[in-house]
């Protein structure tokens, strides 16, 4: 039981909730001099728990939908396989999504309404993103789901969370973590092209074709780099010569891995270890990050 709950779960997805928190109470560190483990535990908590509960959706509707096979080329998904009945997955999900509420809760007291225009939306979308009469990831909306809520807003609002402010090198801060998690998005999308045009879901790997559609990877990343040279601009004025080693170190060079790695191998089983390197990625750049402001001018 154990390990069909930690299979639906996806743990290797977990960074994109992570990470946002992560690199958003260290901008706001930096920016005020004051950070709160209540505030930042509870925003992460959250983020996490309404992840696991998108997954276990996920797991359940694209059973019920018929977008999961046994010609599928990821990981074994418990619904589809029979390890957990789909009504035990929504049960699932659903508690997922209340324990998010209840970590959310004093992040609530601290900040007010606004917490709620973020949350309720977000805790939707769990749900909407696979489910719904507008399933966002069946209408080819997948990656413009995951730039907003778990770069943007997410970035933007741990800031506001720790701060009270919102600032305008987080909105661009969290764009740069929004296109590196949505190359995970993309990547299991073209994995899953086949399977998907299959099932109808239109994906915009399924409505490009795989020669384009890898090169959204490019864009996402390229676009991951010129927002991050933003973010350092609007919040220094003038970014270090640290920062231009950084963007190349931490940015542009897994960046070639993961684009070239993807192309050579086609939709196919070895895209799972690229989904497992752009995972690591998002780490990688959070880590980069917190040393950057710790050690870099002016933050």
């Amino acid at each position: 039981m154990l390990k069909s709950l930690l299979l639906a779960a996806r743990p290797k997805t977990l960074p994109a909730a992570i990470v946002p928190v992560w690199v958003g109470c260290v901008l706001a560190w930096k920016a005020t001099g004051s950070f709160s483990w209540l505030l930042a535990l509870a925003t992460v908590g959250s983020a996490i728990c309404i992840q696991i509960a998108t997954n276990f959706f996920n797991d359940a509707i694209d059973d019920a939908k018929g977008a999961d096979t046994e010609a599928r080329l990821g990981p074994t998904r418990v619904t589809a396989s029979g390890l957990l009945s789909r009504k035990t997955v929504y049960l699932l999900a659903t508690m997922f999504l209340v324990a998010a509420a209840f970590c959310a809760w004093p992040l609530i007291a601290a900040r007010g309404w606004v917490i709620l225009a973020i949350g309720i939306p977000s805790l939707f979308l769990a749900y909407g993103y696979t489910g719904g009469p507008f399933p966002l990831a069946y209408l080819g909306l997948g990656e413009i789901f995951v730039v907003l809520f778990f770069g943007i807003i997410a970035v933007t609002g741990t800031v506001f969370v720790q701060t009270g402010l919102f600032l305008p090198q987080a909105a661009w801060l969290g764009l740069t973590v929004g296109c590196l998690s949505a190359v995970l998005i993309t990547i299991n999308n073209l994995r899953d092209i086949e399977e998907d045009t299959a099932s109808n879901k239109r994906t915009l790997a399924v409505r490009w074709g795989f020669e384009k559609a890898s090169n959204l990877i490019r864009i996402e990343y390229l676009v991951a780099i010129v927002s991050f040279y933003i973010a350092r601009k609007v919040q220094l004025g003038e970014p270090p010569i640290t920062d231009m080693f950084f963007a190349v170190l931490i940015l542009a060079f897994p960046a070639i891995r993961v684009v070239s790695s993807v192309k050579e191998n086609g939709p196919s089983p070895a895209l799972n270890g690229q989904l497992a390197l752009a995972g690591a990625h998002l780490l990688i750049f959070a880590l980069g990050w917190q040393m950057l402001a710790l050690f870099s001018r002016g933050g």
